[in-house]
């Protein structure tokens, strides 16, 4: 996860707490109107079906070990999985939804001995999954989509030991070079379809953490800087490119717990 990533996600986990505490709320609410409602005999027939209905999951292990399943949902409506174990020891699955639909996945064993995939959904079009291992002994991969189009993922290890990337699909090539600094940190630089360029740049400090500098396609920089507590805790502080800073307090308790406090400060005007 970038630097970038980690800041928002503080703020996104504030936000998701308060939709969340407002969605208990409304369902306090909702919970006692409708208790209200069948004390005076105005439930719904609607409300009660609803109620009333059960849904189930029946699991039975073939005579090749495979497990196949019935899901009945509460309408009535049964989902069947179908598993079968092949000559390989690979195993194959067929769904089957409520309306008679089916999706099949195959999956197959290569020479090389990786498992390679093929997926067909109710429409007959497939998607597919081959994996090959390089001279290197790394697994590349191409999926080919139901309209056709590939998506290509090669692999290879650098002399420093650090696997490299380069991804190739529908919209361009993407890549990842990663490096190994003297420290034993490893570094990266990201180079997106439209040849935007985004360089990770990892440092080991005194105290044996690892501070983290991104730099993005526009130039913006966000730092991570982490430091150890005296109890042991780690804390951070992020550091947008604007100057906005994230700080995390992390603090140990007697019993082994962490108490964690995010303090957010946004850009000044």
């Amino acid at each position: 996860m970038n630097a970038i990533k980690k800041k928002d996600f503080g703020v996104l986990l504030d936000f998701r707490l308060t939709v969340l505490a407002m969605a208990v709320a409304l369902a306090v609410a909702s919970t006692a109107s409708h208790a209200r409602d069948r004390a005076g005999g105005q439930g719904s027939a609607h409300g009660q079906a609803h109620a009333a209905g059960t849904s189930s999951v029946e699991r039975s292990r073939g005579a090749d070990g495979a497990v196949d399943a019935v899901r009945t949902d509460r309408n009535g409506g049964t989902t069947t999985v179908d598993r079968t174990r092949g000559d390989d020891g690979l195993v194959d699955k067929t769904v089957t939804g409520p309306k008679g639909k089916t999706t099949t996945t195959d999956r197959t064993r290569g020479s090389d001995g990786l498992v390679d995939k093929t997926v067909t959904g109710p429409n007959g079009k497939t998607t597919t999954v081959d994996r090959t291992r390089g001279s290197d002994g790394l697994v590349d991969k191409t999926t080919t989509g139901p309209n056709g189009k590939t998506t290509t993922v090669d692999r290879s290890r650098g002399t420093d030991g650090v696997i490299d990337k380069t991804v190739t699909g529908p919209k361009g090539t993407s890549t990842i070079d990663r490096s190994r600094g003297a420290d034993g940190t490893i570094d990266a630089v990201r180079t997106g379809p439209q040849g935007g360029v985004t360089t990770v740049d990892r440092s080991r400090g005194a105290d044996g953490l690892t501070d983290k500098t991104v730099t993005g396609p526009k130039g913006g920089v966000t730092t991570v800087d982490r430091t150890r507590g005296a109890d042991g805790a780690i804390d951070s502080i992020t550091t947008g490119p604007n100057g906005g800073t994230t700080v995390v307090d992390r603090s140990r308790n007697a019993d082994g717990t962490t108490n964690r406090t995010v303090t957010t400060t946004p850009p000044a005007k």
